[in-house]
């Protein structure tokens, strides 16, 4: 939907509104024409069910306001004497319209002073749930949110079973688009796997402003740009166009912000013509092709296991003289040359054409045989930047075509050698928006934008600041899967993580300490 769809399905809900309570605001000794003014109504219905002002702030916020708006048409219902559990019931299956009949078949006394206390333990048990879902649900959408590491595509820096806290305040929060959806799951519900939203209405893109830009080395979770699945779970038995804050989220390094020019040689990623160097903490990988000696006696598994080699390796031959190692850090591959046994290694280079590489003919128009590009070998390419203008020809179109097309919502279409968007023959575009290229550390095992392209503006969810835990699926007993060194360690930062753990765990003790004797003093000026 369009502002200006918004603003009419805004002033239509205003006016239901309006003509299902007028009536009540009068008995509330309210005049009935305040029933009608957007956003002031809400704040009158708030001083007449006596509720606090900034209950009306809630109504107004995606998602939050499913929530609001049923405790809204019951709390009405209760300041008017309608307290039995049918008419609770009435009010919310009817979605409040059940207020339409009060309003005009009732005749109903105002409660001005009516308690607002639950009169029951249930009642009670379930406010304070609905509170806590509605602050949890504010924290999740605007500052924090939780995500788990799915792959290991940031391996060394991100590890399987990292569970991260996601800031949405660095680059600026982004409101939700989607407006109907279960509150604080993405696109499926736990255990019922099926869809967690409603497609429409969707509300325009709108983001906060963050207090910093995303910069070269950024690790970053966006949304997967080129994400058609029904949902996570499922293979993509067709094409599914899901919102854009519904689509997958992915975590991935951004090598490339907008108006840089990038080019990977050999594996390594240059930026505007010079190489990339990377923090401290970030350790990429390759896979390896290693000779053995067959007739050496190293234990090589245990090697191997020393390294912590966490994809895997593979013998390819049966008498076990070569394998491949398919995630190595530069580090690891130095220390492997000087084992007793290995007669040589050998960095893998991805060279002539990659089935799936960015841009490809299926999706993108590309002409194969000039773009011989590789995971390893790509580009020059040129990261947009909102406001700049490239020119457009048969050859350069492959590289923004799903841009102009679905990023930013243009008519496009080629007629012999003439390119029109909306219907005019276009030679040149200007893009809206920023674009970013997010890349993995593990880079022979990374779905990342060398296969998908480029990462909109709009797509961008958060930072990831903070490891408050991290789990490792293959350690033996509950204690020894908990990876201890990396609990409250921060994202980024220079040199190596440090575990914030241990000055947790004093705070904590010193708070039950000093609430034990505060509690004591306390008791003793009492007696």
């Amino acid at each position: 939907m369009t502002a200006y769809q918004w603003f009419v399905f805004f002033l239509i809900v205003q006016l239901i509104h309006g003509l299902g309570t007028w009536k009540l605001y009068e008995k509330a000794g309210r005049k009935s024409w305040e029933a009608f003014i957007p956003v002031y109504n809400s704040i009158v219905l708030m001083k007449i069910i006596n509720r606090p002002t900034w209950w009306t702030f809630l109504l107004f916020i995606p998602v939050i306001n499913l929530m609001m708006f049923p405790i809204v048409w019951v709390e009405t219902l209760r300041s008017f004497g309608k307290n039995s559990s049918t008419d609770t019931f009435l009010g919310v299956i009817t979605c409040g319209f059940y207020i339409y009949y009060i309003n005009y078949t009732q005749n109903v006394e105002y409660i001005k002073d009516r308690s607002l206390t639950p009169a029951t333990k249930t009642g009670d048990t379930i406010g304070s749930l609905l509170f806590a879902i509605i602050v949890a649900t504010f924290v999740h959408t605007y500052f924090i949110q939780p995500f788990v590491i799915p792959s290991s595509s940031l391996e060394k820096s991100l590890l399987i079973g990292d569970f991260l806290f996601v800031s949405k305040q660095n680059y600026g929060a982004r409101t939700p688009m989607t407006t109907i959806a279960a509150p604080m799951v993405h696109d499926t519900l736990p255990f019922i796997k099926t869809k967690s939203y409603s497609t429409f209405p969707q509300l325009p893109y709108f983001r906060f402003p963050g207090f910093e830009k995303i910069k070269n080395n950024d690790i970053v979770v966006f949304n997967w740009p080129r994400d058609t699945l029904f949902h996570m779970y499922l293979p993509a038995d067709k094409r599914y166009d899901k919102p854009i804050d519904k689509k997958t989220n992915y975590v991935k390094r951004c090598v490339g912000i907008p108006g840089d020019s990038l080019q990977i040689k050999d594996g390594i990623v240059f930026i505007n013509g010079k190489e990339l160097i990377l923090p401290d903490r970030a350790k990429p990988q390759y896979s390896y092709k290693v000779t053995l000696d067959p007739k050496s006696t190293t234990d090589f598994d245990a090697v191997f296991k020393d390294l912590n080699i966490t994809d895997g390796y593979g013998f390819e031959t049966a008498d076990r003289d070569s394998l491949t190692i398919r995630a190595l850090t530069f580090e690891n591959a130095e220390k492997l040359k000087t084992i007793s046994g290995i007669t040589s290694i050998k960095r893998n280079i991805r060279k002539g054409r990659e089935n799936g590489i960015f841009p490809c003919k299926h999706h993108d128009g590309a002409d194969e045989n000039k773009i011989a590009w590789s995971g390893d070998n790509y580009g020059p390419i040129y990261i947009p930047q909102a406001g700049k203008t490239v020119a457009l020809t048969l050859e350069s179109l492959p590289f923004y075509k799903i841009i102009i097309k679905e990023y930013e919502g243009n008519k496009l279409k080629v007629v012999g050698n003439d390119i029109y968007i909306n219907d005019k023959i276009a030679t040149t575009y200007t893009f809206k928006q920023n674009y970013y290229w997010m890349m993995g550390d593990n880079r022979h095992n990374s779905l990342d934008a060398r296969y998908f392209g480029y990462t909109p503006e709009d797509h961008i969810v958060g930072k990831p600041i903070f490891i408050w835990m991290s789990w490792d699926s293959n350690g033996k007993g509950i204690m020894n899967k908990i990876r201890w060194e990396r609990l409250f360690t921060t994202v980024s930062g220079e040199g190596q993580p440090q575990s914030y753990f241990k000055y947790f765990l004093f705070l904590l003790a010193a708070y039950f300490v000093g609430e034990y004797f505060w509690t004591k003093r306390k008791a003793k000026k009492t007696e």
